[in-house]
């Protein structure tokens, strides 16, 4: 039985061997076709695809504590969290149908086997799973569309959540993934309580080039932009810096993007000189 207890917050989505990106393009591709033959991409639409009514998989909702949901093969069953966001259910399934295509696909399991082993092997295919389910939900067009008109950035993050009804862990994930150049990707929210409270990173990535994304828990200082746009509810582009939990100051161009509710809100920082030099 697979586990999916969500989407990794460290968001480490490049692993270091150079076969990687084969097996994430092939994932991709396994993903692309199963939703290309879709009605729609609605939760009860994502059950039917072709691998899963030829397996008589069927779909099923329980409360399950901290996980997000599994995927059984051998009692044909995907099981999904009651007590999940309605997108994060929707991500959770997409990662779930994931297994079921690695899983019908011998050519690439027989390679990831050969190539990986222990902790490695099972990290690639949850980090496999999460690029079927973006590669389901957010389609291509759509990712160079956003990307054509709002470059890596937090604008385009939060287009992404928008207009692909998906979690901000799942389009994070998906940027990562398309965007070249080197930045870094946030989602950012208050944790603690009362005079302890403090907004800090929930979920962190970035595109290939970057070694050290933002870790989950990382606190964004007071007078940092993405305090301020979180604070004021408004876009915020600027000369700034990566608040590292170290206290490095590592400079970049900072943009940040309050998704409206008052509750979160989407950051990169883009590290390529060029992009704050004439700031």
């Amino acid at each position: 039985m697979s586990d999916e207890a969500g989407l990794p917050h460290s968001a480490a989505p490049h692993p270091e061997a150079p076969e990687a990106e084969a097996f994430r393009a092939r994932m991709r591709a396994l993903a692309r076709d199963y939703a290309a033959a879709l009605p729609a991409l609605d939760t009860h639409s994502l059950m039917e695809g072709e691998l899963l009514r030829a397996q008589d998989v069927r779909l099923e909702f329980m409360p399950m504590g901290e996980r997000d949901g599994a995927y059984d093969p051998e009692n044909k069953v995907i099981l999904i969290n009651s007590l999940s966001r309605p997108e994060r259910q929707r991500f959770t399934l997409a990662h779930e149908i994931s297994h079921a295509l690695l899983l019908s696909d011998d050519d690439l399991l027989s390679d990831l086997h050969d190539t990986y082993e222990g902790e490695r092997l099972e990290s690639m295919i949850e980090t496999l799973c999460n690029v079927g389910a973006s590669g389901i939900l957010i389609s291509d067009a759509l990712m160079e569309e956003v990307l054509q008109r709002h470059g890596p950035s937090a604008r385009a993050l939060a287009e992404l959540v928008r207009r692909a009804d998906v979690s901000g862990s799942a389009a994070l994930y998906a940027l990562s993934e398309a965007a070249s150049g080197q930045v870094i990707f946030a989602v950012c929210a208050p944790s603690g309580r009362g005079e302890a409270r403090q907004l800090t990173v929930r979920v962190g990535g970035s595109t290939a080039g970057v070694k050290y994304p933002l870790r989950p828990g990382t606190p964004i200082p007071d007078e940092h932009p993405v305090q301020i746009a979180f604070e004021t509810g408004l876009e915020i582009n600027v000369k700034s810096y990566v608040p590292f939990r170290s206290g490095r100051k590592m400079p970049a161009w900072v943009g940040v993007y309050p998704d409206g509710s008052g509750r979160r809100v989407f950051a990169s920082f883009n590290l390529d000189p060029a992009s704050y030099s004439g700031a």
